[in-house]
C-alpha cells in the first residue's frame, strides 16, 4: 500500500489590514499550487506508484479543503473529511490579532526548553495532545484498512482479508498540514516524538510525500520514498 501525504497550498494567514486568521483559505497562488498538485496526482505515470488512487482523506481546515477540491475532481473521488487531520489548533485569541504579535509568540516559543515546547501556546492545543490526536487518528485509519502495528516493535501487519490485504485499497491520499504530515511520517517510521515535528520532516506548500508499506522480516515497515516533492511547481511558485 502507498500513502501519499499532501500539504495544503499557500494560505492567506493575514487579512488586508494585517490581522491574523486561524482558519484561512488559500491565496491566489495557493489555488494555483493546488491545481498543479491535482494534475500531478492524476498522472499515475508521473508520480511513482502502482496505479489509481482509491481513497482521499482531508483535513476539515478551509485551506486543506480548498487544496483537496481540485484533487478530488481530477481523481473523481469523494473527499472524506477527518477531524484528526487538522493542524495544531491555535489559541482562539489569535483570530483578528495583529500578525506581528502572533509572530512574536512564535519567537518566544522557539527559545523554550523541550518540556515547555510540549505545552504549546497559551490557550491553544498542547503539542502532547496534538501528537496523541494525530497518531491515534492515523492508527485508526490504517486499522480500518486492515493494517496494524505488529507485536514486534517497529513492524506492521496486514490482514489478508482486509481492503489492503486483498488489494481493494492500494493507494490513498491525505491532504493535511505541515505539522500533521510530519507527525504521521515520524510515527510510521518509528521515530521518537518531538514537539517540533514541523522542522524534522519539512514540506512546502502543495508538496507531496510518499510512504510505501514494504514487506520486511515477516511483517512490514513503512518506507519513506519521497518528502516535500514539489516538481509539479515552478521554482518561483514554491513557498514554505
Amino acid at each position: 500500500m502507498e500513502l501519499i501525504l499532501v500539504r495544503h497550498g499557500q494560505p492567506a494567514w493575514t487579512t488586508p489590514d494585517g490581522k491574523g486568521r486561524n482558519d484561512p483559505g488559500l491565496t491566489e497562488l495557493g489555488h494555483a499550487q493546488a491545481k498543479r498538485a491535482a494534475d500531478r496526482l492524476a498522472d499515475t505515470e508521473d508520480l511513482p506508484g502502482r496505479g489509481d488512487v482509491d481513497r482521499l482523506f482531508v483535513s476539515p481546515a478551509v485551506r486543506a479543503q480548498e487544496t483537496a477540491a481540485p484533487i478530488a475532481a481530477a481523481l473523481d473521488l469523494p473527499m472524506e473529511t477527518h477531524e484528526w487531520l487538522w493542524e495544531l489548533r491555535n489559541p482562539d485569541r489569535w483570530e483578528g490579532k495583529p500578525i506581528e504579535e502572533i509572530e512574536r509568540e512564535f519567537e518566544v516559543l522557539n527559545t523554550r526548553t523541550r518540556e515547555e515546547w510540549w505545552g504549546g501556546h497559551e490557550g491553544g492545543e498542547t503539542l502532547r495532545d496534538f501528537h496523541t490526536r494525530v497518531t491515534t487518528g492515523i492508527r485508526g485509519l490504517l486499522a480500518s484498512l486492515g493494517t496494524t502495528p505488529s507485536e514486534v516493535e517497529g513492524l506492521w501487519d496486514v490482514d489478508p482479508a482486509s481492503p489492503v490485504g486483498d488489494g481493494t485499497v492500494d493507494r490513498i491520499i491525505a491532504v493535511a498540514h505541515g505539522g500533521t504530515n510530519s507527525t504521521i511520517i515520524a510515527h510510521l517510521l518509528g521515530a521518537a516524538p518531538e514537539p517540533w515535528e514541523w522542522d524534522r520532516f519539512s514540506m512546502g506548500h502543495a508538496s507531496v510525500a510518499l510512504l510505501v508499506l514494504t514487506p520486511m522480516a515477516g511483517h512490514h515497515i513503512w518506507s519513506l520514498r519521497s518528502l516535500g516533492d514539489a516538481n509539479h511547481l515552478a521554482v518561483d511558485d514554491r513557498t514554505a
